[in-house]
């Protein structure tokens, strides 16, 4: 089933001149109303009228996530902050956020763009669809919630947290599809069975997860516990949110919604294009964005492209499931966590040293990470209470950080292994 058949089934060359022709739409409001991309164009001698192909998206500069934070927080955006009705915002490596806007019309769009995804995993206007990612600046949440109404199936916004009461939620209002973190719905299923109740009593047909990256073997012991279809789907604050691409019932690759968006994979060093197949970094260049349209925006995950067909009747371009980042970026319960916001913290607080270690397992389902944090000399002693206040004044203020908790363990200074080059600041034991 395909909730928008005249697009998502669009023929190729047809496809490739709508692209175009909101391309070039695009290259004028941003040269138009965007400072940045005006200065950027011109100094780099681009005229934007030259654009008359997809190709020649190659000769436009890419965008990167330092750009969107020098330009913080509206400087951007492609209309007046009066015709901005929605705005979101993802967490930053220095304490600023990356600020995102939707229009309107932007929101109509997103939540068509959610009902395709949906769609695709088997949701229906039948469905009861339960939606435990959190709500706030994250995009996640409320991403999920109009999207699952545009189609008309009842919405739970539950949020995260308080798996029991998930639980109870998900079987007194008999939920048939969870939409989470898939470590999320990994905890669920593992809680359900802890508690010794028939997996055959809740209703559950779909799960619909993203956030984070996850394997074949963590999908297929999802499906298997909870007795659902678990699929993939991927989208990023940037340039959307979620919507940008999902999987079908086929679970065969993530279908990318071009109509919306043009894609491009990317050699992260010599940043030039790769051949469908190869992998590479993903960059996408918003066709449809109203408030907030990027041009080239590197995303910096790392994924490979295909054309091939798929049976559902779907002829956009598949992606593969994303295989990782070029950069230093941590995803831990779906929230982005970059060492040097944990080094801000720390820099900023007495009798603790620079030296740090981030430890990052899974203990049963849900990401857990540890920060090892050496004492400075004057500090270091053995009165417990003292190292115990200094350790739960670590932890809150890397909470109201990041976000999330983690667990600090403070140690003896010099302890940490030192490094002539780059520091080894992440040690990643999880395996996904």
């Amino acid at each position: 089933m395909l909730w928008e058949p005249k697009f998502e089934s669009m023929e190729r060359d047809e496809l490739e001149q709508l692209q175009l022709e909101k391309l070039q739409a695009t290259l004028n409001r941003v040269y138009m109303n965007v400072p940045f991309y005006h200065k950027r164009f011109d100094e780099l001698g681009i005229d934007i009228d030259s654009i008359g192909s997809i190709d020649d998206i190659r000769k436009l500069p890419f965008t990167t996530k330092d750009d969107l934070r020098q330009n913080y927080p509206y400087g951007l955006f492609a209309v007046p902050l009066r015709e901005v009705v929605r705005i979101h915002a993802s967490s930053g490596t220095t304490g600023l956020s990356t600020v995102v806007g939707y229009t309107k019309n932007d929101i109509r769009n997103w939540s068509n763009l959610i009902a395709r995804i949906l769609t695709a995993g088997g949701i229906t206007k039948d469905d009861v669809v339960q939606i435990s990612f959190n709500y706030g600046l994250f995009t996640g949440g409320f991403g999920h919630h109009y999207g699952a109404e545009r189609i008309g199936a009842s919405v739970i916004p539950i949020s995260s947290g308080n798996t029991n009461r998930q639980i109870k939620i998900m079987q007194d209002f008999r939920t048939t599809a969870l939409i989470c973190t898939p470590s999320y719905a990994m905890l669920i299923a593992d809680t359900i069975r802890e508690m010794g109740m028939n997996i055959n009593s809740l209703c559950l047909k779909y799960g619909l997860f993203g956030g984070e990256p996850w394997s074949e073997a963590m999908r297929n012991d999802i499906q298997d516990k909870l007795k659902i279809v678990a699929t993939d789907n991927y989208g990023l604050s940037e340039v959307m949110g979620p919507g940008v691409a999902g999987e079908c019932l086929e679970r065969n690759g993530l279908h990318i919604n071009e109509d919306h968006f043009i894609v491009e994979v990317i050699n992260p060093h010599t940043l030039e294009p790769l051949p469908l197949g190869e992998i590479g970094e993903l960059v996408i260049t918003t066709l449809t964005k109203e408030a907030f349209p990027v041009i080239r925006f590197r995303t910096r995950d790392l994924t490979k492209l295909t054309l091939e067909r798929c049976s559902c009747g779907r002829k956009f371009m598949k992606m593969s499931r994303v295989m990782g980042r070029t950069d230093d970026m941590l995803i831990i319960k779906g929230v982005n966590v970059f060492p040097s916001q944990i080094e801000h913290v720390l820099i900023n607080i007495e009798n603790v040293s620079p030296h740090y270690q981030i430890i990052v397992k899974r203990e049963g389902a849900i990401d857990a990470m540890e920060i090892q944090v050496e004492m400075s000399e004057n500090i270091f002693s053995d009165e417990m209470k003292v190292l115990e206040r200094l350790n739960k004044h670590i932890e809150q203020k890397i909470k109201e950080v990041l976000g999330i908790s983690c667990r600090v363990k403070l140690v003896e200074p010099k302890s940490l292994q030192r490094s002539e080059g780059k520091a080894k600041r992440v040690v990643d034991l999880r395996k996904i």
